[in-house]
């Protein structure tokens, strides 16, 4: 595969992940992270937001082995590291059968991971750190890719807080917007009817390894000033990243920009830190709030533009309400309406003057379209008075 069709493969792998997954784009992009950087992420949210089931899906992208478990505080460590072998015992010898457990799989899902106890916890930081698995005077080097952890809030047992650390990416995950529930009860009875359906891309490991590889080719020069910049804010606000952590976060910010067809970052690639810098539940909100006022990127443009969206759709329907023109006040409140619509529709039209992002330039047309939609009911209502 030559380099040019290897920087267009990422995308592609992003949006097989995600499409079957209504609004969880960003939770797609936390998972895909993850295994070009070769790290850890850890997904922090209640249940029933289909963490597990990205976890699997992207398993079978890249054709690996996949090892899921619910933990509680009373599992034991056999059920995730395997039994010992009993004949092998009589005969004075300690094996343990790993066979499709977790030392024997590429990516491990663990739900509900903080919950492992002490005999658990001490196993799996090794695994992470090392990629090692130590069984009585055994060292068994494991498979592990990455592993992913699922749990409905963040640890307060300070003896969790090295497991917590091990997670480079972390993500709050929250459910859909009532905007998308529409598409999410479409969706949902396609899945219950037919499943998830095969990926249409199938990713080898060797493509993985390069896709891996390229990342430390990548160029910081553009974004190192602005970067330092950003950690000098993180700590007057409070907010402390390791020196660890400041050195692995340039992993996903250069994965950031292989998975956008670049071998050069760009400030985009810094958003990323909104999944590396947060410790607490308000570090995520804090963090985006940073970000969004400190980067010129196609960020900020999407965001204004989904929430100037979602304004529109609720004049939409605001306007169906309305009954036939029957008054003055009526009329005079939807030519009101629509010269309001018409000064968004303005400003809509200059965001897509002040960039050269595609994404914005999409999102520019749709949102434009959503408003000459509303103005031509407007019109009809008007002249049907």
């Amino acid at each position: 595969m030559d380099r040019g069709e290897l920087l267009r493969l990422p995308l592609k792998i992003l949006g097989e992940l995600a499409k079957p997954f209504v609004g969880r784009e960003e939770e797609a992009k936390v998972v895909l992270l993850a295994l070009l950087t070769k790290e850890h992420a850890v997904l922090i949210g209640e249940p029933g937001t289909a963490k597990s089931a990205l976890i699997r899906r992207v398993a079978e992208i890249f054709d690996m082995r996949c090892f899921t478990y619910l933990l509680t505080r009373y599992t034991e460590p056999a059920e995730l590291f395997g039994p010992l072998d009993i004949n092998a015992l009589k005969e004075g010898k300690y094996v343990r059968i790993t066979a499709n457990k977790l030392p024997e799989s590429e990516i491990v899902f663990l739900d509900e991971i903080f919950k492992a106890n002490s005999a658990i916890l001490n196993t799996l930081l090794t695994i992470m750190n090392e990629r090692v698995f130590y069984d009585g005077y055994t060292e068994i080097e494991v498979a592990l890719w990455s592993l992913f952890g699922a749990s409905n809030e963040i640890p307060e047992d300070p003896e969790l807080e090295a497991l917590y650390d091990r997670f480079l990416l972390r993500h709050s995950v929250k459910p859909i917007s009532e905007d998308m529930w529409r598409d999410l009860l479409k969706y949902a009875w396609s899945i219950e009817r037919f499943g998830y359906g095969e990926p249409s891309i199938k990713i080898d490991r060797s493509t993985l390894e390069e896709l891996h590889r390229i990342i430390f080719e990548v160029d910081f020069t553009p974004i190192e000033n602005k970067l330092l910049k950003i950690f000098s804010i993180f700590e007057s606000k409070n907010i402390h990243l390791t020196d660890r952590r400041k050195g692995k976060a340039l992993k996903v910010i250069a994965s950031h920009a292989v998975l956008n067809g670049r071998l050069a970052t760009s400030e985009e690639d810094l958003l990323t830190l909104k999944f590396i810098a947060p410790h607490d539940l308000d570090d995520f909100e804090r963090i985006n709030v940073i970000l969004s006022e400190e980067l010129k990127t196609a960020y900020k443009y999407l965001k204004e533009l989904e929430e100037i969206q979602r304004n529109v759709k609720e004049v939409y329907n605001y306007i169906l309400s309305f009954p036939n023109i029957t008054s003055r006040f009526v009329e005079y409140r939807l030519l009101e309406i629509y010269r309001d619509l018409e000064s968004t529709r303005d400003r809509v039209l200059a965001m897509a003057r002040e960039t050269n992002d595609e994404k914005v330039h999409r999102k520019v047309a749709e949102v434009v379209d959503d408003i000459n939609e509303i103005l031509s009911k407007i019109k009809q209502k008007i002249e049907g008075r």
